[in-house]
């Protein structure tokens, strides 16, 4: 008896695999639908995550600051405000300066900027230099973005004009990109010697203060910390943390990736109903045949064993076609839009064809279920006279 039923579901699997040749053209059309319907949903949610991927890359230098500004109706954050916040447990670097909007200048060209007041140290946590050096301590000198440089054609050893004073150009920055803490690709970065020459009327003290944290878990800790400090009796200080906004844009793109899938499951919906369609002309088809196997002793769970092997089968060969075209059109397109294909392979998108496989195949197995309930209840005699 062990040894017959393994003979017997193989017997009904063959049975499967042959009736699904013997319609090819059908097959083939049902098997499409599922393809289209495996590419759209898996593809939806790697475009989506991508997305999401790209963009939290490009801030994930900034998830571990914390932003110190003066609260509402304060003029300026305090020397002795920094003093108290560097006694905080958990800071790494604390980086106070100021900036202030300005015109640039270089050869009879201008453009808008930023003129920042930053220590050498600081800037050097902040930013990574495309070209030349960091200014030294108390000079003149100055680092530019590299829109600004870009936008005037400046390289290092050039002067440019703010106001009335002339900065020499030692150093260009790396392209970075938007950012919460200093814009650094149109900024002008100078000593705060130099900011004072350019500023002399501006108040003492800074217009914020960016803090870097030891332990990125323990960033929501050294927030409170700094506020139980500093605002113990007025509020004197606001204070922003940067995860925030990695969290905002992952939720934002989740919820992309979500309406995407969505989309890309109506396509599966369709090829649920085609499937659904080529089984009940399958069993219409071989209603006669039915009631042969059944007068020779088939059971009702042999026949519903038969109709649902057929569409496992179709629906496994069809989802693993449409899983791997999915892999290779996405290679092709995140390399033509990101230059870069290691996104695809991120476990977060391998899950997304995992998942496009599997709904694949459930959808099959859905739209199978009720023509093999229906074969499986027919009756011998009347499967039999059926013309």
């Amino acid at each position: 008896m062990k040894l017959a039923n393994p003979l017997k579901n193989n017997m009904y699997a063959e049975l499967a695999k042959r009736n699904l040749k013997r319609q090819s053209i059908r097959t083939i059309l049902a098997a499409i639908g599922i393809i289209i319907g495996v590419i759209a949903i898996s593809s939806m949610g790697i475009l989506g995550n991508t997305m999401k991927l790209s963009v939290t890359d490009s801030f994930a230098d900034i998830g571990d600051k914390l932003m110190v500004y003066p609260a509402p109706g304060e003029g300026s954050i305090t020397e002795r405000q920094i003093d108290q916040i560097r006694k905080v447990a958990g800071i790494d670097k604390i980086i106070p300066l100021n900036s202030h909007g300005e015109r640039v200048e270089y050869k009879n060209e201008e453009t808008f900027g930023s003129v920042y007041d930053i220590e050498k140290d600081g800037l050097e946590e902040l930013a990574e230099l495309e070209q030349g050096r960091y200014f030294k301590s108390g000079s003149t000198d100055c680092v530019l973005g590299s829109g600004i440089a870009d936008k005037l054609d400046i390289t290092v050893g050039s002067k440019i004009v703010i106001g009335d004073s002339k900065l020499r150009v030692v150093g260009i920055l790396k392209e970075r990109g938007l950012g919460f803490d200093i814009d650094t690709d149109s900024g002008i970065f100078t000593s705060p010697e130099m900011y004072g020459k350019l500023y002399p009327d501006d108040e003492k003290g800074y217009d914020s203060a960016i803090i870097t944290v030891k332990d990125i878990n323990e960033l929501e800790t050294v927030q409170k910390d700094i506020e139980n400090r500093i605002n113990k009796k007025d509020e004197l200080i606001t204070i922003f943390a940067t995860n925030l906004i990695t969290e905002s844009i992952d939720g934002v793109f989740d919820a992309i990736s979500l309406f995407l899938i969505g989309i890309g499951s109506i396509s599966l919906l369709v090829a649920g109903v085609s499937i659904l369609n080529v089984m009940l002309m399958s069993t219409m088809e071989r209603t006669r045949e039915i009631g042969v196997m059944k007068a020779v002793g088939a059971s009702r769970r042999d026949i519903l064993t038969m109709f649902l092997l057929e569409a496992l089968f179709l629906g496994v060969a069809a989802s693993l076609i449409g899983g791997l075209l999915t892999l290779g059109g996405s290679y092709m397109i995140i390399s033509f839009i990101m230059d870069d294909a290691a996104y695809l392979l991120k476990f977060s998108n391998i899950i997304y064809i995992l998942e496009g496989v599997f709904f694949g195949i459930a959808t099959s197995l859905l739209g199978g279920m009720y023509p093999a309930w229906k074969a499986s209840r027919m009756r011998p005699l009347d499967a039999l006279r059926y013309e």
